[in-house]
């Protein structure tokens, strides 16, 4: 199974081990097993989401032991005339494998509460549980906004930054939709930042219609599609990266308290890729 380069890149920093050193160049030393474990600083959970998508992805397309996946039906598509799709079949990936959009958010956020007030540091800059007590205010109410376009769609109306708006029309173009929200999100312990991951299955263009009545399966193209979906493949094995900061004054104070407003500043970084199954 092909995994995201970006998520590859988090559980192995430092590259696939793929066997043990050789004893030529062991110590034998007690602590040698030891040597050997690498931390991964990736939630499992967010693994796990990855991994059960990806395998019902396949599934779908490539089908299992006891019924046909979509590839099946749409083989004939390979014999098409070579202008249909480009100069050759093979550059056309999209006919032979399952496509899969990932995006991905790591957010980092920072709350500057009210100049008179509790929430302080000391004189070592360590913050009392007031401030923390704001901080985890603050990142309960970043993990509750869960709409993957709402951020980057304000930016666009704040900086009428056209191509932030084209980068979202092409993913709902492609797949998602634009009140799409994130499939897994989380919060790291002890720490001001929430990882965010959406996967969604490619809009190819390639239409599976209901079986007919001799039992065959018809399957369509609608090329405009199709031409949306190849300008993805610029994202298969490389992945893109945006960064931006999003500012917003929140008030964390519950019904029938005075107000607590709150300046939250968020560091945002997307990473787009395709993914190929």
């Amino acid at each position: 199974m092909n995994l995201p380069e970006s998520v590859l890149l988090c559980l192995f920093p430092n590259g696939l081990v793929l066997s043990r050193q050789s004893q030529a160049f062991s110590d034998g030393g007690e602590n040698e097993e030891d040597d050997e474990v690498y931390g991964v600083d990736f939630d499992p959970e967010c693994f796990a989401y990855v991994l059960d998508f990806f395998r019902n992805a396949s599934d779908t397309f490539y089908g299992t032991n006891t019924s046909p996946g979509l590839f099946a039906a749409q083989q004939h598509l390979l014999d098409g005339s070579p202008s249909d799709f480009g100069p050759s079949v093979s550059q056309n990936p999209l006919l032979t494998k399952q496509a899969i959009i990932v995006l991905r958010e790591e957010l980092e956020y920072f709350a500057i509460p009210p100049k008179e007030g509790r929430a302080l540091t000391d004189e070592h800059g360590t913050a009392n549980q007031a401030l923390l007590d704001i901080k985890h205010k603050c990142g309960q109410n970043v993990m509750d906004k869960r709409n993957i376009f709402t951020a980057l769609q304000r930016n666009v109306h704040k900086e009428n930054n056209i191509a932030e708006q084209h980068l979202i029309d092409m993913l709902c173009m492609s797949g998602f939709n634009r009140d799409d929200e994130w499939g897994f999100r989380a919060m790291e312990p002890s720490r001001c930042c929430i990882s965010s991951i959406a996967l969604v299955l490619l809009k190819t263009g390639i239409v599976h219609h209901p079986p007919g009545q001799n039992g065959e399966r018809p399957v369509t193209i609608d090329y405009n599609q199709m031409a949306t979906a190849q300008k993805l493949l610029l994202f298969w094995r490389k992945p893109a990266r945006k960064c931006w900061w999003d500012g917003l004054e929140v008030d964390l104070a519950v019904p029938g308290e005075p107000p607590i407003p709150v300046k939250l500043w968020a560091r945002r970084v997307w990473t787009l890729e395709l993914s190929l199954v």
